[in-house]
């Protein structure tokens, strides 16, 4: 998810007819004799039918498969002393595994084939818009998947209800049902989020109680507005970037990460996904204490969504006059005020404090290689135990940390002053460095990875780019266990994961990689099909 978009290619002059594609379950579209009041079918943007129920089928196997192989909650008052509690132990959980892999499969073939679809413009922004929504239907009222992180939310927003400060102390020191589902990594550890997510976490378990089930549905919920706010300002951001919605939606929303990951697995990451495309559309529009008022929200959140300011800074110096030092400073002076004002009352109405400030080092004792700057400090550490007995591996990854940190902070500083007299490029930069953030961060997470894609997608790409984004999706969706733990220290496992990856991605522009149809009458999907979009407006 992380590849950076390739130059666009060039729309072809004269494009080949639409011919209908049964791989992709298009449906051809009305003739010119086809008027007066649109059918239901036009309304919804004629999404292609069989890949809508394709990718329903499989959200409402892996919906079955939940319940024995998610993250399930340690006392299940559905399932657990009923006749279908074998559904969570033993063979049982095995099956109920294989059901959600199976439905997953199902899943990311239907998004391949839609891709196929949007690429030959047979599906247009609404029919994506429509076929990823329904796809997200069973994932609304699933157990988490992939991940045990919304019962650590739910926690954290019971501390304060509690009299304790979720940045101090971790779910352990409260105990009761929402401290028995915390992983265990987690117990001990405080929460590592902005002001105004404790205090959403805190509303939800007022109105939740001490119903854990009821408490995920309602954080579920509560986050999806952040993909809604997404939805409702794409269009408008994607033709600013120069982008095509529909291949924008594909990318961002109908994408297994965000399906399966984000909404089905329930992260706050939602919520910054919404509000960065927000406030990137305002300051482009000319709205920038707007624009700053909804990225400090977004900081409040999740303090890495804070990178974007410096860029908003940018985009409101270049709609000045004069020098560039005169514009920054009469840009960042009322960007500062803005900021210090509503980040400050984000953390006044918590009434924590600034104490999230020091936790925000929690997340960084996960020590995996999904982050380049540790997996750099463990292929050193590899390295030492060849020529030494004793070696501390965690000096090695603190040391590459620090330089990630540094490379960072340079690349970052790069990016924004190349786009300093450009509005446009100010946007597409700051969502680079928010990639560059997920992985060069001292954690990285699969879901990190949409802190910079949720822009990212909005500019224009190449089919190569394309390709190279279905592959690191498919693998990112698979490196973590239904059950959320750890799938990175599997090496036969993470060989399967990076082929199936590699299968869809060429199955993307071949619809027939393997060649088990014998020989394709009709043309493949080709890279001229992508379409480079409008011209970005400043």
């Amino acid at each position: 998810m992380t590849a950076q978009p390739s130059p666009p290619l060039p729309r072809p002059a004269a494009p080949d007819p639409v011919t209908p594609d049964t791989g992709a379950g298009a449906r051809p579209r009305p003739g010119p004799a086809a008027v007066g009041r649109p059918g239901l079918a036009e309304r919804l943007g004629s999404p292609p039918r069989g890949v809508l129920l394709l990718g329903l089928a499989g959200t409402v196997l892996m919906f079955l498969g939940a319940p024995g192989g998610g993250g399930v909650p340690m006392r299940d008052p559905v399932i657990g002393n009923s006749a279908l509690s074998f559904w969570r132990y033993g063979h049982g959980a095995m099956l109920a595994t294989i059901v959600i892999y199976t439905g997953l499969a199902l899943m990311v073939w239907a998004w391949v084939r839609l891709g196929r679809a949007v690429l030959a413009r047979r599906a247009g922004g609404r029919a994506v818009l429509t076929t990823a929504a329904v796809w997200m239907l069973p994932m609304l009222v699933t157990v988490p998947l992939f991940t045990r992180d919304p019962y650590s939310y739910l926690a954290q927003g019971a501390l304060p209800n509690n009299g304790l400060d979720p940045y101090v102390v971790g779910p352990d020191a409260m105990g009761g049902v929402f401290t028995d589902n915390v992983h265990f990594f987690w117990q001990d550890t405080p929460a590592p989020y902005g002001p105004l997510f404790i205090l959403l976490a805190q509303g939800v378990v007022l109105l939740a109680g001490t119903n854990v089930l009821l408490g995920v549905l309602l954080m579920r919920l509560s986050l999806v507005t952040g993909l809604l706010l997404l939805v409702a300002v794409l269009p408008a951001l994607t033709r600013r970037l120069g982008g095509r919605p529909a291949v924008a939606l594909w990318l961002a929303v109908a994408n297994p990460v965000t399906v399966v990951h984000l909404v089905g697995g329930i992260h706050n990451d939602l919520l910054v996904i919404g509000l960065l495309p927000l406030a990137a559309l305002l300051a482009l529009r000319g709205r920038f204490a707007w624009a700053v008022a909804v990225a400090s929200l977004a900081m409040a959140v999740k303090a890495s969504a804070g990178l974007v300011l410096p860029f908003l800074v940018l985009v409101w110096a270049a709609k000045l006059s004069g020098g560039f030092v005169s514009r920054l400073v009469r840009a960042g002076a009322p960007s500062v005020a803005v900021f210090g004002v509503v980040f400050g009352a984000a953390t006044w109405v918590s009434g924590l404090g600034f104490g999230w400030l020091p936790a925000l080092s929690a997340p960084s004792m996960i020590v995996n290689w999904l982050s380049v700057s540790t997996a750099a400090g463990q292929a050193g550490a590899g390295v030492a135990r060849m020529f030494a007995d004793e070696v501390d591996a965690q000096v090695f990854v603190d040391v590459s940390r620090a330089v990630g940190a540094g490379l960072l902070a340079v690349l970052t500083a790069l990016l924004w002053w190349r786009a300093r007299d450009d509005a446009t490029a100010a946007v597409r930069n700051a969502a680079i460095a928010l990639a560059l953030a997920a992985v060069l961060s001292p954690t990285t997470l699969p879901w990190y990875l949409s802190w910079g894609f949720c822009l990212l997608a909005m500019t224009p790409w190449s089919a190569r780019g394309l390709q190279w984004v279905v592959a690191g999706s498919v693998w990112l969706m698979i490196v973590y266990f239904p059950d959320g733990e750890t799938a990175l220290y599997v090496p036969h496992y993470l060989l399967a994961c990076a082929l199936a990856g590699a299968l869809a991605a060429v199955s993307l522009l071949r619809p027939d990689p393997l060649g088990l149809r014998g020989p394709r009458r009709g043309p493949d999907v080709t890279a001229g099909a992508v379409s480079t979009g409008a011209r970005p407006r400043g």
